[in-house]
């Protein structure tokens, strides 16, 4: 690990949408609260004092799902919960990547330490010095239908404390032994019900929500930036967005997005040139930015609490309660909470590409926009932005069918035991194809707004807009004439996706604010 690290240090319960931002951004050393030990300790004593005892407690010295009523005898708890992760381990598909590794790991340290799982801290410290040093299980991404917990997906994250399998070390398979020993630790026995507190969880399904969260806030501020500059290409109305209509509805995200749009474009002389224009309506696309995107945010902002509270959440079963002693077996497992956010999420995804391909096809139709047709000089010989038009279509297109929502489906498990599940995994797995298209529906609008705001010159915008123009024509010249436009449209695709934007933007975003509302 090169170069300085940030360090953070983990409250359980307490950790904000801003550091698991950063967690997912960046390699970070992560250090446990000390405070958070003793819970850790208490709870575990109560699950020795059970083994002690003799008494039957479901995950302790019992078999698991339909096999809950087969009691296990004291001298086979080791090999109860070893063959719990081996049994399990049935994943398969592209590996996750590590920044949502980073985060599945960070939230089982974080569940595991609110002292309800009842594991020893040796176990956690094991998961953080795995962490620290950059050693990161492999996962596959298919299998989990978010119920019992991410299954199969926790399980791969579980063998490698026991030595088994492959683990990845800045993006090196290696043996997971191999791997244990960087971080300077031996394979794991696992003690009783630890192997199920490592399974249980919706760990992987909060991670993979999360990162579609990150993904659409930077697509949200791309969004509005985009939807700035068509504005200024078409020589649009500012009056739309006057504080006073949206201040009428009352909508909370309406109004910021409406002040946010009307910060960027503050000071435009194209505005001031077309301000007596007798200009009336705009089509809705442009018109109706801050009632689409507004929308939006709100439910961004939505999602992204649930989402933090999930990642501080003590989600496996059963659950531990020290002070009165009781192992109490639920339902905390069940993702339903995480695949409803990453619904949510998806529909704001969709729409944000759906408004900004219908504003990309206002900037080609010469007879709305005023510009020339299809934005290029010469039209006929050259086709200029006909063809990017269709890619942002079918992409826009694509994105409808993955935005049905994963939480309507469900298709029962462990022999009926398990006979209503969240799919949380696939819901919250699939908003990453979604940000990718969507990326690339606001990148090719953005392009093409950049070249109707240049057939204006030499007027010039606000101070905002033109510092977007700076950045965009260092990614993609002028069309003057056609050109392979591919790799201007991948350029665009990361304009769009990038987190550093201005603060109008990404004080509008949840993982950005001090509170999430």
């Amino acid at each position: 690990m090169s170069g300085s690290v940030e360090h953070i240090r983990l409250v359980p319960g307490e950790v904000d949408l801003a550091t698991l931002r950063t967690l997912y951004q960046q390699r970070v050393t992560l250090q446990l609260a000390e405070e958070a030990r003793e819970a850790i300790d208490r709870a575990q004593a109560t699950i020795g004092a059970i083994v002690a005892s003799g008494n039957v407690v479901y995950g302790i010295n019992t078999g698991f799902g339909k096999l809950a009523q087969t009691q296990i005898p004291p001298g086979r708890l080791a090999e109860l919960q070893r063959n719990l992760v081996l049994s399990h381990s049935v994943g398969l598909g592209d590996l996750l990547p590590d920044n949502v590794t980073r985060l599945i790991m960070a939230t089982k340290i974080i569940s595991l330490a609110r002292g309800h799982s009842g594991v020893r801290r040796e176990l956690i410290d094991a998961l953080l010095a795995l962490f620290n040093a950059g050693v990161m299980p492999c996962i596959p991404a298919k299998g989990s239908v978010g119920a019992s917990g991410d299954l199969a997906p926790l399980a791969h994250l579980s063998l490698m404390l026991l030595g088994e399998g492959q683990v990845r070390i800045d993006g090196q398979l290696l043996p997971a032994v191999e791997g244990l020993a960087r971080a300077g630790l031996q394979p794991i026995v696992l003690g009783p019900k630890e192997g199920l507190a490592l399974l249980n969880g919706t760990q992987v399904s909060t991670a993979l929500a999360l990162r579609g969260l990150f993904e659409a806030e930077n697509l949200f501020a791309a969004g509005l930036m985009a939807g700035a500059l068509s504005l200024e290409a078409i020589k649009g109305s500012v009056k739309p967005y006057d504080a006073r209509i949206h201040e009428a509805r009352g909508q909370p995200g309406q109004i910021a997005v409406a002040a946010a749009v009307s910060a960027l474009l503050a000071g435009s002389h194209i505005l001031h040139s077309h301000a007596h224009c007798g200009r009336v309506q705009d089509p809705y696309s442009i018109r109706c930015v801050p009632q689409v995107m507004g929308a939006c945010l709100d439910n961004l902002c939505h999602a992204a609490r649930v989402l933090q509270i999930e990642a501080n959440a003590a989600s496996d079963n059963p659950l531990v309660f020290s002070d009165s002693g009781d192992v109490i077996s639920g339902g905390n497992f069940h993702a339903e909470p995480v695949a409803f956010a990453a619904d949510i999420i998806a529909l704001a995804i969709a729409e944000i590409g759906a408004i900004s391909e219908r504003r990309l096809a206002l900037l080609l139709d010469a007879g709305l926009s005023g510009l020339p047709p299809f934005l290029v000089r010469d039209g006929g010989v050259n086709s200029g932005f006909m063809i990017a038009q269709v890619t942002a279509a079918a992409l826009a297109s694509e994105n409808k069918s993955l935005a049905h929502p994963g939480s309507v489906d469900s298709l029962p498990t462990s022999a009926n035991q398990e006979d209503h599940v969240s799919m949380a995994t696939y819901a919250a797995r699939r908003l990453h194809d979604m940000c990718f298209n969507t990326a690339a529906v606001v990148g090719i609008e953005a392009m093409a707004a950049a070249q109707g705001i240049d057939f204006h010159r030499p007027l010039q915008s606000s101070a905002a807009i033109e510092q977007e123009m700076q950045r965009i024509r260092q990614q993609v010249a002028f069309l003057d004439h056609d050109r392979l436009l591919a790799p201007d449209i991948e350029s665009m695709r990361l304009w769009a996706s990038r987190h550093a934007w201005p603060e109008t933007l990404t004080a509008l975003l949840p993982s950005q604010r001090s509170t999430v509302n």
